[in-house]
């Protein structure tokens, strides 16, 4: 579902607990004693007909006999007395409950269906079943049957394993002094799940960072849209299990769901912004630091220390993580030398001996802190009898609070690594906000976690070039190949297909010709034999899938005869080792010689849970072996491809190197992106190889290529299969407006950044006041980008663009909840232009575009001065109502299932044509 009901959920004002028990050791008396612990303020009731009291609390025999309608229904009774339980939840009008109790079953006819469809109906929300329970300290809340009582803070933990959440709030509370502003075992996600409190908590002012412990996603369009709008909010860390086959299948039984291969997972969390890390360490460090708003610069670090060998290990495992030790500037090099012994190391790391005391270590912290050539430093310090370990703590904090006090940054760029350090000096890093780590090791660790996640931010924030304007798909084309096989109940596509898709989108492959026997062979090989080139002769049989196992391939041949021999053996030996098999002849292809030529593998993989994934290494015949690949999600921009490129080894191989050129740039991601527009284009391309792919200076070219086709299972919404929904060209066309003119309409796109901020320049400071309620001079990067960096999943905004001049005139736009029933809307014009209709005919486009999405109202906020907006919104037919807590403010709702008033008379023009560069 969404974010509906959760606030009384998770901040409710009373709690009944259902299966309520004083016997020792039981889950209805450890929850009972959680929430009374806890210090919660609200009504707590017990309900349980076999005691007339437990613990003090008088008891009631069920839910319909309290004295008050809670809000949150804790539950620890039997699985079979759950679904009455549910019932007389919803009836009395409870908002939520936390199933504790397991045994509910899974699947139809199942108690857990049951329980569910209950609760869908009265719009109640359900956590659970088989979860640990619920936990919000701020609330004063612990709903749970975890051993101890989380401490207030800022961090949200969602966790699909009780354990793994009751193993965190020990760590936390015992190593690391982490609070949480809430903590949510999901259990099975009967209801509530890892989509909906990431909507939660991404709008949740007191969560600075979310936690996450994942084992398998369900409903990966709802995952991957929620995951990428809270990325784009506040840091998001995960923490996956399954990563190995073994422990996929374990994954798989633990929550009834499958579980897909780690390295698609991985590609999911990396395009959706998120910070994956392998252990509950990890997590916990990383944590501590995003959380308090710790991010550098860059992934250049500086490291002083007084032990020469720690800081050695320090650079090696700075390296060997992906960081760059920072090369000091000749500016610092001198500071250094007027405040430090000579002898000193003059190079990173910062060696300033074995003697040093406190005063040498502010000494040498300051130069450092001004370095241009540094994002953050690492002091290091080991105990020596020469100078308190404390007293140079102490030292170093005050030289950053000093710092700190004429430039905020500072504080961010220092981190601490303290051999032996006690209670008393980790305090006082704590005091002056310095993360601080046993050892270098977990140092480094921590601070190329923020490097990774400063560097998902940009990418998730970074604006892609556009392809569209040298790339135009011939999608008729495609689909009519793919058509014809699949009427053929073919699952394979022939060579001749294959080239026919290949060329539709633009992706060069060797030419290939059919012959039916050895004299058609031979004609149809004599233009490469004339051009100096060999020839390959492949049986060409729908039914024979590998060829080279029968014998069915022959290389190399430079002659009419040899051409003839190689057609009719390749025959014969098919009719021999399959006599069943339809044999359509031989196919004849040149054979490619490049001296120079990488050989590359790119393809389309089939993942259960995530739908298409798009796959890039090194080709060849060892692929399997040389392992050398990186996975994304499609669709991709030039941006995104570029990435999976660079995640390779063999991306180092594309570069110029001895006497070999370099490959163009940008020829291979460009083809990723082709491939990718491919699988988002026909769904019912399954799988997909190209092996090899021939990529060298000329460009590239598929030598050898395979394509698996069928209809595909299941198709989200927009008849397509990618977790991460395409940009939905089927909504690019024309308006007509009042005066008879018209204007292009399309969905908007990431790399219309720079239009959009033209466009701002072009609308007055007063429309800009009441569209967004508040003046606006200025218009950053990272705020455009959320209004152009759409996921076209909950989030859909409409550009109109002069036909002449392509410059944007106007914007409507939509943001749904996940439970895609009420979407808030936006409109802005270019303030030149309105009153000739514009504004209507954009609204009247959102409200069709929200009703072929099945949403049921459309609302928004309007500043009550804004009486233009307030009078079309009533004319279209919206219902309009202050709002109690601010009377500046109206909302306006419409509801779709009814007739929608145009009062143009004419219908709005939606007319598909091939304007993509406009």
């Amino acid at each position: 579902m969404s974010t509906f009901g959760l606030d009384r959920v998770l901040s409710p004002r009373s709690v009944a607990l259902v299966g309520g028990s004083s016997r020792p050791s039981s889950l209805g008396l450890a929850v009972l004693m959680n929430l009374k612990t806890c210090g919660f303020a609200g009504r707590i009731a017990v309900v349980n007909p076999k005691y007339t009291a437990i613990d003090g609390e008088i008891t009631s025999r069920d839910i319909k006999s309290l004295p008050f309608v809670p809000d949150l229904v804790a539950i620890t009774a039997p699985a079979a007395a759950i679904p009455g339980i549910i019932s007389d939840a919803a009836a009395v009008g409870a908002a939520g409950a936390v199933i504790l109790s397991a045994g509910l079953g899974h699947g139809a006819g199942s108690l857990a269906e049951t329980v569910a469809q209950t609760a869908r109906r009265h719009g109640m929300r359900l956590i659970g079943p088989n979860c640990l329970g619920v936990m919000v300290p701020r609330a004063k809340l612990n709903a749970s049957f975890a051993a101890h009582q989380p401490a207030e803070g800022c961090l949200a933990l969602i966790s699909q394993s009780g354990a793994v959440a009751a193993a965190m709030i020990e760590w936390a509370a015992e190593r690391r002094r982490l609070g949480f502003s809430g903590i949510v075992s999901i259990g099975d996600q009967l209801d509530v799940d890892v989509a909906d409190l990431l909507d939660y908590f991404a709008q949740d002012d007191h969560t600075n960072a979310i936690l996450l412990y994942v084992e398998a996603v369900r409903d990966a369009r709802k995952f991957m849209s929620a995951a990428r709008a809270a990325a784009r909010l506040k840091p998001l860390i995960v923490v996956k299990a399954g990563r190995v086959a073994q422990g996929a299948k374990a994954a798989a039984t633990h929550t009834g769901a499958l579980a897909g291969s780690d390295a698609v997972y991985d590609a999911a969390f990396r395009r959706a912004g998120m910070l994956r890390v392998y252990d509950l360490r990890e997590l916990f460090d990383c944590a501590e630091l995003l959380g308090r708003g710790f991010v550098p610069r860059g992934n250049r670090l500086s490291i002083l220390t007084n032990g020469g060998g720690l800081g050695i290990l320090a650079i090696d495992r700075l390296v060997e993580l992906g960081g760059v030790p920072a090369g000091l500037t000749t500016e610092t090099i001198a500071a250094l030398d007027r405040v430090l012994p000579q002898g000193w190391s003059r190079a990173n790391p910062i060696d300033i001996s074995g003697d040093a005391d406190a005063a040498r270590y502010v000494a040498a912290l300051g130069p450092l802190l001004e370095d241009a050539n540094s994002d953050a430093v690492l002091v290091m310090n080991v105990e020596t009898a020469v100078a308190p370990t404390e007293r140079i703590a102490e030292a170093v904090t005050r030289c950053v609070d000093g710092r700190r006090a004429r430039n905020s940054e500072v504080a961010a760029l220092v981190l601490a690594s303290w051999d032996g350090a006690d209670a008393r000096t980790a305090a006082t890093f704590e005091r002056a906000r310095v993360p601080h780590f046993p050892t270098e090791d977990d140092a480094v660790r921590a601070f190329m976690y923020l490097v990774r996640y400063r560097d998902a931010s940009i990418a998730l924030a970074a604006t892609p070039p556009s392809s569209a304007s040298t790339f135009a798909p011939r999608t008729a084309a495609a689909r009519h190949v793919i058509a014809k096989a699949l009427s053929e109940r073919r699952e394979w596509l022939d060579p001749i297909e294959i080239v026919a898709l290949f060329e539709a989108y633009d992706i060069p492959i060797v030419p290939t010709v059919v012959a039916r026997d050895a004299d058609d062979a031979v004609d149809k090989a004599a233009p490469f034999l004339a051009q100096g080139l060999a020839v390959a002769v492949k049986l060409f049989s729908r039914d024979i899938r590998h060829k080279s196992d029968i014998g069915g391939v022959i290389l190399g041949l430079r002659t009419r005869e040899s051409v003839a021999q190689a057609a009719r053996t390749v025959l014969a030996r098919a009719r021999a080792a399959r006599p069943d098999a339809a044999l359509q002849g031989v196919t004849i292809q040149p054979m490619i010689e490049r001296r120079a030529a990488r050989e590359l593998i790119l393809g389309i993989a089939d993942d259960p849970t995530f739908g298409p994934v798009i796959v890039f290494g090194r080709g060849g015949t060892a692929v399997e072996v040389i392992d050398d690949k990186a996975l994304a999600l499609p669709p991709l921009d030039m941006n995104l491809a570029r990435d999976l490129v660079g995640r390779t080894r063999v991306s180092r191989l594309l570069a110029a190197y001895r006497d070999v050129p370099a490959v163009p740039e940008d020829v291979v991601p460009r083809t990723l992106v082709k491939l990718a527009q491919m699988a988002a284009d026909i769904p019912e391309v399954a799988e997909l190889d190209i092996n090899p792919l021939l990529a060298d200076e000329t460009g590239v070219l598929a030598l050898d290529a395979r394509v698996a086709v069928r209809k595909p299972a299941r198709l989200f919404a927009g008849q397509t299969r990618l977790a991460v929904r395409p940009y939905p060209s089927q909504w690019e066309g024309e308006l007509a407006l009042r005066d008879g003119s018209r204007v292009v309409v399309r969905p908007l796109r990431p790399e219309d950044e720079p239009m959009v901020e033209s466009f701002f320049k072009r609308v007055t400071a007063e429309d800009l006041r009441l569209r967004f309620f508040q003046a606006m001079k200025n218009f950053s990067h990272a705020f455009i980008a959320r209004l152009t960096q759409l996921d076209y999943a909950r989030a859909m905004a409409f550009a109109a663009l002069d036909p002449t001049t392509g410059a944007m005139v106007g914007a409507v736009q939509l943001h749904s909840d996940s439970l895609y029933e009420n979407a808030e809307y936006a409109i802005l014009l270019q303030s030149d232009l309105k009153g000739k209709g514009l504004g209507w005919a954009l609204m009247q486009l959102l409200i069709r575009y929200a009703k072929s999405e099945g949403l049921k109202r459309l609302s928004g906020e309007v500043l009550a001065e804004n009486s233009t907006m307030l009078s079309m919104c009533h004319e279209i037919g919206f219902t309009a109502a202050t709002e109690p807590t601010d009377h500046r403010i109206v909302n306006v709702v419409l509801d779709l299932s009814l007739p929608v008033v145009d009062a143009l008379g004419v219908d709005i023009l939606i007319r598909q044509s091939a304007i993509r560069a406009a």
